[in-house]
C-alpha cells in the first residue's frame, strides 16, 4: 500500500473521534473551542474525507488533518470498527511518513492544524510513535500550529508529560461514564486507566499555569495564536452513546465531576451507530436528538450556571427528546418567573430562555445607559427576544407573546443549539 493510500484509510478512520462541535459563534453562544465546517471549504481543501474544520478562540477557522497513527488495534471493544480480529484492511505510518506527508499538506494550505490518534499496538510502543510524529512536526518541520494529540488508555507520567509539552489539546476518550457500562462497551478497558491520564494532565497543565478554556467566553479571548503547546487549549474527552444503556443524568454527572475536579475542556457526545460484524452491531442506533439535547445540558452545565442534579431529567434519568432542557426546566419552576430584564443578575437571565451568556452581558451593560422597554431592544443586543417573551417583564411590563412550542431543530438544519436555549 503506498503512503497516499495509507493516509486516505487513516484519516477515514479517524473519523470516529470527535473534535467539533455544531456550527455557531462558539465564544459569545458559550460553546467552547469547535465548530463544525459550514460552508464549502475553499477548494483544494478535500483531499481526504476526513479533514475537519475548528474555530480558535480567537476566531480563526482552521482545516486539521483527523488521522491515526495506524488502524491496527489489540483491544478488543465491542462497538469499534477496528476491534482486535475484525477483517479490515489495515494500515501504519511512520512517524517520519506522516510528519512529512503533513508537513506537505500544510505548505500546499490543505491543512492547518493535525488531530492524531490511533489503534493501540502496545502502550507504549503505540505513543512512542505518536510522540515522535509530533515532535517531528514541531522540530524538525518547526510547524507551530494546533496539535490535539490522544493519550492512550494507561499511558505512563512521561508520555503524558511530553504529550501536554507538545500538544495544544491533548484527550482521552473515556467512552462510559461508569466502570459497568465501560464493560458492556471494552471489557479489556478499565475506567481507571481512561480517567488517570486525564488527570495527570490536568495536574501537569495547572502546574504550568496554562489556560484552560473551562472559563467564559470573555476569558478565552486572552489566549494569542502565538503560543502553542503546553496543553494551552486543556483537555477533552468523548462518551459512546447508547449501547451500554447509560442515562443522561449518568453521563452528564461524569462529565460534570471532570469539568469540576479535572480541568476538563470539553467533553463530546457521540451518538451510536452499530457497526456490522462486531457485537454490538444488532443494537439499535441512537437517537440523534439525544446527542443534541446532552450538549445542550452539558453547556448549561458550564456556561449557565446550573447544577446536573438542577436538570429536567425523568424518572429514568433521560432528557426529554422533544424540548430543550433550558426551556424544560423552565416551565417546571413557575416560581421563578417573570424576570425582570432591566434588574435581574446575570445568573437569573442565564435562567431565562432565549438569553445566552452574551446576551445576558449586554442586556446589563444596555441598561446601565437605559431601560429596555420592547422585546426588540432585546433582539438588537443578541437574545432570542420571542422565545424569552414568556418569561420576562421589560420595566414592569409583560411583552405580548405566544405560548412557547416544545418544537426540536435538528441540529444540522440549523446549524447550532444556541436557537433553543
Amino acid at each position: 500500500m503506498d503512503t497516499r493510500a495509507k493516509l486516505g484509510l487513516l484519516s477515514q478512520a479517524a473519523c470516529y473521534d470527535d473534535c467539533t462541535a455544531l456550527e455557531g459563534d462558539a465564544l459569545a453562544a458559550g460553546r467552547g473551542l469547535f465548530a463544525a465546517a459550514g460552508a464549502e471549504p475553499r477548494a483544494g481543501r478535500d483531499l481526504f474525507p476526513c479533514i475537519s474544520h475548528v474555530t480558535t478562540p480567537w476566531g480563526e477557522r482552521k482545516a486539521i488533518l483527523k488521522i491515526l497513527q495506524t488502524s491496527a488495534c489489540e483491544n478488543n471493544c465491542n462497538y469499534c470498527a477496528f476491534r482486535a480480529g475484525r477483517d479490515i484492511p489495515r494500515a501504519h505510518l511512520t512517524p517520519d511518513e506522516l510528519a512529512r506527508n503533513f508537513d506537505l499538506m500544510y505548505r500546499a494550505g490543505v491543512v492547518e492544524g493535525l488531530f492524531l490518534s490511533s489503534g493501540v499496538v502496545g502502550t507504549v510502543r503505540t505513543m512512542d510513535e505518536m510522540l515522535a510524529t509530533v515532535e517531528l512536526v514541531r522540530l524538525q518541520y518547526g510547524f507551530r500550529g494546533y496539535v490535539h494529540l490522544k493519550l492512550l488508555p494507561g499511558v505512563d507520567a512521561a508520555h503524558i508529560a511530553r504529550a501536554v509539552e507538545l500538544a495544544d489539546r491533548v484527550s482521552a476518550n473515556l467512552e462510559a461514564p461508569t466502570p459497568e457500562r465501560l464493560a458492556v462497551l471494552a471489557p479489556q478497558k478499565r475506567l481507571a486507566e481512561l480517567i488517570g491520564p486525564l488527570r495527570a494532565a490536568a495536574q501537569l497543565i495547572h502546574q504550568q499555569g496554562a489556560q484552560i478554556l473551562r472559563r467564559p467566553p470573555s476569558d478565552a479571548r486572552r489566549l494569542t495564536p502565538a503560543a502553542w503547546g503546553h496543553a494551552r487549549l486543556g483537555i477533552s474527552t468523548q462518551f459512546v452513546v447508547g449501547p451500554a444503556g447509560e442515562s443522561d443524568r449518568e453521563l452528564l454527572t461524569t462529565a460534570q465531576m471532570l469539568y469540576r475536579e479535572a480541568g476538563l475542556a470539553r467533553a463530546y457526545y457521540s451518538a451510536f451507530s452499530p457497526v456490522r460484524n462486531t457485537p454490538l452491531e444488532a443494537a439499535p442506533p441512537t437517537d440523534p436528538r439525544r446527542e443534541h439535547r446532552l450538549y445542550q445540558a452539558d453547556w448549561l452545565l458550564r456556561y449557565y450556571q446550573f447544577d446536573v442534579e438542577e436538570l429536567p431529567f425523568d424518572a429514568a434519568g433521560q432528557l426529554r427528546p422533544e424540548v430543550d432542557p433550558k426551556l424544560a426546566w423552565a416551565q417546571a419552576h413557575p416560581e421563578r418567573f417573570p424576570v425582570e430584564v432591566n434588574a435581574a443578575p446575570v445568573s437569573e437571565l442565564l435562567r431565562v430562555p432565549g438569553i445566552g451568556p452574551h446576551a445576558a452581558r449586554a442586556i446589563v451593560a444596555a441598561r446601565r445607559q437605559a431601560a429596555l422597554r420592547e422585546l426588540g431592544d432585546l433582539r438588537k443586543l443578541g437574545a432570542r427576544a420571542d422565545r424569552a417573551a414568556a418569561f420576562i417583564t421589560l420595566a414592569g411590563k409583560r411583552p405580548p407573546h405566544q405560548l412557547p412550542l416544545p418544537l426540536w431543530c435538528p441540529p444540522l438544519s440549523c446549524g447550532g443549539m444556541q436557537c433553543d436555549l
